[in-house]
């Protein structure tokens, strides 16, 4: 019998050359993770000390900035605002020099929020609670010194110089003065000095060291500068008559801090100091334009509501603004939803044609858009009147106005319903329409009960959001309308007016700025579209349970 018939197992030695083979592989490998680590441990040294240069470099660079925005903080005095920069700058250093890994990304954008949305809203809510606006911007003190300075004017006797401007090496901004004496002085904002080793010829000052004497075109291309110039001095301010001649000036109006009151020294007239309103109010009732900022509490929020003056103007406003919203919001969608079902159908040609065609106007810019449409529909040369043959004054009627801005916004936003609702029909199982079309349900049946609820679950928060934007919507109405028509007793807010434009003709109106009032109005706005908001996206989660 054979030892392969008997079943033992035959062993052979290995040949050299497979054991130094194998004992060249096992070694390879023994040796493999070491390198492997070896290499590692040197990438992450080279990468740890790049990313510590990387962070020194970005937290030098923050603490640069925070002590370049410290100082006007201080001179401002706003002790709250640098608090809060010296706590943004612990937090940075906190967060960075530490390892807590999430908050190195969140902080960021935590910051940015605080910056871009928060600190705004802040502002703008702080603003509200003041008389701030044109008359009402600085301090008190602010106001004395432009009251006095309004009225300084010349007066018999008052001292006459002759005049040179010149420019120091700064390229500020004096006057070199020659008094009726032959004296040289020389006179900034700061207030009149002597002026010593300069050359006075013809009593006039022609050469001075360390000043560079203006010449004919310079002189010319700061005339504003020379005239806004008042050099102050004891009695009153030297100002400029001219290129070639200046008077010292006396104020007519001076503060008396004993009676807290600014007083006419020609007239005897006194406007006292009204801390409630931040004005000089006379015993008329007259103010002065001058005055200061206070806090006038809950005036302004108030007065939207009860003067009838203000609260008339806005409700309509308001009513305007709720049916231009919702007619832009649900027109469009109407529209868009209409040319999404149309391209929806396999038996349509040139589907991809047609869709190019449709959103052309969400590719073109809305305000130059905007203002063709104004054109457009202008009564006299418009392309709208001569191609249908009407003489339709499209913006002077209210409701034309109201007509056209709608249709300007209609032909704008049905561009993103149709993308919008093209996405939404697309995600919808087309099993679900058959089912329905099988258990007997017609075409319009089907879309009402089974394609129009799924489209609005999807679609509701994109509606919502649109209004909000609608409500919103300065340009379609600044750059159509204006706002336009005007009544004929109050143009401060027109027939088209939305309350974002008659906000913004309150705060940049050529009538006077009124930015507390404005903002108190901007917190009705972010009320009423907040409440609608809230409410609606409640009723889209009530909808998503009944449909998911």
């Amino acid at each position: 019998m054979s030892k392969r018939d008997s079943g033992a197992v035959e062993t052979r030695p290995p040949r050299p050359e497979a054991a130094s083979t194998h004992h060249r592989r096992s070694t390879s490998s023994r040796k493999s993770p070491r390198s492997s680590v070896g290499s590692t441990i040197v990438a992450d040294s080279s990468t740890t000390t790049l990313g510590l240069i990387v962070k020194i470099l970005a937290l030098s660079m923050v603490t640069a900035v925070a002590i370049w925005a410290a100082f006007p903080l201080i001179d401002a005095k706003a002790w709250g605002w640098l608090a809060g920069e010296a706590v943004i700058v612990a937090s940075v250093f906190f967060v960075y020099l530490r390892r807590p890994l999430p908050m190195k990304y969140l902080l960021p954008g935590t910051l940015f929020l605080l910056a871009f949305q928060v600190a705004p809203v802040i502002y703008t809510v702080s603003t509200a609670f003041t008389n701030f606006g044109d008359g009402h911007r600085g301090t008190k003190q602010e106001a004395i010194t432009s009251i006095q300075t309004g009225s300084v004017k010349q007066v018999e006797g008052s001292t006459e110089y002759t005049l040179a401007v010149a420019t120091r090496d700064s390229g500020e901004l004096v006057f070199l003065l020659t008094d009726p004496d032959g004296q040289a002085f020389v006179g900034d904002a700061d207030g009149l000095r002597k002026l010593g080793g300069a050359t006075v010829d013809g009593g006039r000052v022609t050469a001075a060291s360390g000043y560079t004497l203006l010449k004919l075109g310079q002189l010319s291309a700061r005339n504003q500068e020379i005239g806004d110039l008042k050099v102050p001095t004891d009695n009153g301010a030297i100002i400029a008559s001219g290129v070639t001649q200046a008077f010292e000036a006396k104020a007519t109006r001076h503060y008396d801090p004993a009676c807290d009151c600014v007083i006419d020294v020609e007239t005897g007239t006194q406007w006292v100091a009204d801390a409630e309103t931040g004005s000089f109010v006379d015993a008329s009732g007259e103010r002065l334009p001058q005055g200061w900022k206070v806090n006038v509490g809950f005036d302004n929020l108030v007065s939207v509501a009860t003067d009838p003056h203000i609260s008339g103007p806005f409700v309509r406003t308001l009513i305007w603004n709720l049916g231009f919203a919702l007619a832009s919001t649900l027109g469009t969608f109407a529209i868009g939803l209409l040319c999404a079902l149309a391209m929806h159908s396999d038996r349509v040609r040139g589907q991809k044609i047609y869709r190019a065609l449709l959103i052309l106007p969400y590719a073109m810019p809305s305000f130059a858009m905007l203002l063709v449409w104004r054109d457009m529909f202008n009564a006299d040369f418009g392309l709208i009147n001569r191609m249908l043959s009407l003489h339709v004054d499209w913006f002077g009627g209210p409701w034309t106005a109201r007509a056209a801005a709608i249709a300007v916004q209609l032909w704008l936003g049905f561009p993103y319903m149709f993308l919008v609702s093209t996405g939404a029909l697309q995600a919808i199982p087309k099993e679900m329409t058959e089912a329905s079309q099988v258990d007997g349900a017609t075409v319009w049946q089907a879309f009402r009960q089974v394609t129009l609820p799924l489209l609005l679950v999807a679609l509701s928060p994109l509606l919502i959001s649109s209004f909000s934007f609608n409500f919103n919507n300065f340009n379609a109405i600044y750059l159509t309308t204006e706002g336009a028509p005007f009544p004929a007793d109050n143009t401060s807010v027109g027939a088209t007016d939305l309350l974002i434009t008659y906000t913004y003709r309150l705060a940049f109106g050529g009538a006077g700025a009124e930015y507390g009032f404005a903002a108190a109005v901007s917190i009705y706005i972010f009320t009423i579209v907040a409440v609608i908001s809230a409410i609606s996206f409640r009723r889209t989660r009530h909808q998503e349970e009944v449909y998911s």
